[in-house]
């Protein structure tokens, strides 16, 4: 699920457990939030196509599809798309975008997913696996749905930004959640994330029996220098997220390799 990116200077450690990531809270405001902006539209949404590439025909899932900006770029771009999403609010949302017969389930990433072995020839998981404490049963479960020589397209929190922000800094080795507030239209929003060190992320993959396929640190579109000519700089020049692409052995048959 795509999501705000402005981090204040000081976390707010405070959030209500019982509230956190209440997205069913906010879904309209979020998505609204966040469909031009220069972080999610600028940013983190081109960066995930030019990784997905030439998607026609390919059926994906999109895991965490929010209210549907990437799936509906991805079906744009001839894909056969099929969305999943924790809150039922993102979901109508859309449903709104993509149209009554689109393919989107209510789902938890942290339950099985109800598709068959290899039903999918990627995923797409947009600044989601960010929010699970533990990736390993998220990461079997994906394999399982992408058929050999499938991928798995991956945008998260850079490790390095959750780590320099937090005071004091946790141990960088170990995995941690932090919490503090979005504010959307003057509404103050607890949310939790959890961060890990980059070697754990390769090795959760590989651990699920991923390839790594590519690491990467993109620049922003090119067109956002005129469009936030204040922000652009700092966007180009320091750490946000960080995109992955691994992908099922193409001689998998669903055991592992």
């Amino acid at each position: 699920m795509d999501r705000v990116t402005d981090v204040p200077e000081s976390l707010a450690q405070s959030a209500d457990p019982a509230r956190v990531n209440d997205y069913e809270s906010f879904a309209e405001a979020y998505s609204a939030e966040n469909e031009n902006n220069l972080v999610n539209a600028y940013y983190e949404r081109p960066a995930m196509l030019a990784l997905a590439g030439d998607v026609s025909g390919r059926r994906i899932l999109d895991a965490g599809c929010g209210s549907g900006p990437l799936s509906a770029a991805l079906r744009d771009r001839g894909a056969d798309v099929t969305g999943i999403d924790a809150s039922a609010g993102m979901l109508a949302l859309a449903r709104r975008r993509l149209g009554a017969d689109a393919a989107l389930h209510l789902v938890d990433l942290s339950d099985r997913l109800p598709f068959d072995d290899g039903a999918f020839d990627d995923v797409v998981a947009s600044l989601v696996l960010h929010y699970l404490e533990d990736w390993g049963p998220t990461l079997a479960e994906i394999r399982r749905v992408l058929r050999p020589g499938g991928r798995l397209i991956a945008s998260v929190d850079h490790p390095f930004v959750a780590y320099t922000i937090q005071d004091p800094r946790p141990d960088y080795f170990a995995t941690t959640s932090y919490t503090f507030d979005w504010t959307i239209n003057g509404q103050s929003l607890p949310m939790r994330f959890w961060r890990r060190p980059l070697h754990a992320m390769t090795d959760a993959f590989t651990t699920a029996s991923f390839r790594l396929v590519v690491i990467s640190e993109p620049q922003p579109d090119p067109a956002a220098r005129d469009l936030f000519p204040d922000d652009f700089h700092d966007l180009s020049t320091k750490t946000n997220f960080l995109f992955f692409v691994v992908e099922v052995p193409p001689s998998a048959t669903g055991s592992d390799d």
